[in-house]
Parts: C-alpha cells; sequence; structure tokens
C-alpha cells in the first residue's frame, strides 16, 4: 500500500497509509480541516541500451559532448588517412599487375 501525502489549508502537510482503490481523503482524519492531496513527479532513470545519456541535463553535459565531438573529428581524421594510404597502395598494386598482364598478352 502506498503512502501518500495530504496538505492542509494552513500549508502543513502528513501522510497517510491508503489503498491504491481508497478514495481520497477530503479532511484530516484528526483535526477534521479539508485537506487536499499533493502530488509529486516520480524521480525515474532509465537505463540501458535503449536510452541515451543525452536525454538527462546535467552540467557537465556540454564538456561530455565537445570532448567527444574532438574524439569523432580525431577518429574522422584518422579513417580517412588510413582510407587514402589503402586505396594509395592498392592502385598501384593494381596499375602494376595491369602492367604485367599487357606485357604478358603482348608476347
Amino acid at each position: 500500500m502506498p503512502i501518500y501525502e495530504y496538505r492542509r489549508q494552513d500549508g502543513t502537510t502528513f501522510e497517510i497509509l491508503e489503498s491504491i482503490t481508497a478514495d481520497p481523503l477530503t479532511e484530516d482524519p484528526e483535526t477534521g480541516q479539508p485537506v487536499e492531496r499533493v502530488l509529486h513527479a516520480p524521480a525515474v532513470h532509465f537505463k540501458g541500451s535503449g536510452f541515451y545519456n543525452t536525454d538527462y541535463g546535467t552540467r557537465k553535459r556540454q564538456r561530455e559532448t565537445k570532448e567527444s565531438a574532438e574524439k569523432g573529428t580525431e577518429k574522422t581524421d584518422a579513417k580517412a588517412k588510413e582510407k587514402k594510404a589503402d586505396t594509395t597502395s592498392s592502385s598501384s598494386s593494381s596499375s602494376s599487375s595491369s602492367s604485367s598482364s599487357s606485357s604478358s598478352s603482348s608476347d
């Protein structure tokens, strides 16, 4: 059974253990003053592979995104250099193989 918080008209609050199906109290059981149920936002933090850390605001978030952007740029630059080196070496090997095949066909 959940604990519900109620507020009196003077601003003081009290908690009471009630069933979920029970109707909310309209008056304080001790004093008879009118009361209303206080609702609070639940503290939920989703974790797992289906959720992103960027969904939650933090002060260090800007630093994290800046760092990851810099790392991403470094990775992209490294991959571009690697790809360029691969294409250069593969084109030189293919040109040497084509020249050897052309020399053998002319014989």
